[in-house]
């Protein structure tokens, strides 16, 4: 009996999906917000990327915890596996909304002035990137503060 060995070699081209700011519309920010009362994180985090970034998909895996001490601060970001890309969503068509795709390294770049902490979230994605066949994903956030299960990020 025989055995046949290979070799197989590909590069995988991770992108993650940013939405403008709703207060500075030339500034692109992670998708992502508060949590609604006696709603569950992992359904928060798929909702707020619908509303705010219009796709759907599978909810991956938590990418971190990070913690703001100073605001009493907490926010959860996970990797959404996208499947599906909405033509018109809800803050597309309320507040004229965009998106883009970009390069992991590109997003961190884009985010490092004005929102360093959110870079950070892809700097952790990028060291723990796990092969996913190049499927786009979006880092989705939802945040919890002990004053109101309401507070989003921006």
């Amino acid at each position: 009996m025989s055995t046949f060995e290979g070799k197989y070699g590909f590069v995988i081209t991770a992108t993650v999906l940013l939405v403008s700011s709703s207060r500075h519309p030339d500034r692109w920010i992670v998708p992502g917000g508060g949590m609604e009362p006696e709603e569950e994180p992992g359904v928060a985090a798929v909702r707020e990327v619908c509303e705010e970034a219009g796709v759907k998909g599978t909810l991956g895996r938590l990418v971190g915890v990070f913690e703001n001490q100073e605001r009493k601060h907490r926010t959860y970001v996970y990797v959404l596996i996208v499947t599906e890309v909405l033509d018109d969503w809800e803050d597309s068509v309320n507040i004229g909304r965009k998106r883009e795709w970009f390069k992991i390294e590109e997003a961190i770049k884009v985010l490092q002035c004005h929102k360093p902490v959110q870079a950070s979230y892809f700097e952790t994605l990028r060291q723990g990137y796990s092969a996913n066949n190049g499927t786009p994903v979006v880092a989705t956030t939802y945040s919890v503060s002990p004053q109101s299960s309401m507070s989003g990020i921006r």
